[in-house]
């Protein structure tokens, strides 16, 4: 399971919503998110790899 801010992301969910269990991070904010990191938005969770999670991290901690 992708670990993320904190929180692990829903593996059977799309990656567009499993971003939006992180506090903070709605829908606009998720598009946004994946747009930057330039990851699928139909990609589901378990199917990222550890560059993907590593690119989502990075991002998400550079915007804090």
């Amino acid at each position: 399971m992708a670990r993320v801010a904190g929180v692990d992301l829903p593996r059977e969910k799309r990656l567009e919503i499993a971003l939006t269990y992180i506090y903070g991070v709605g829908r606009t904010t998720s598009k946004e998110i994946i747009a930057a990191t330039g990851l699928s938005p139909d990609l589901r969770a378990k199917d990222l790899t550890d560059a993907d999670v590593a690119k989502l991290r990075e991002y998400i901690e550079s915007s804090v």
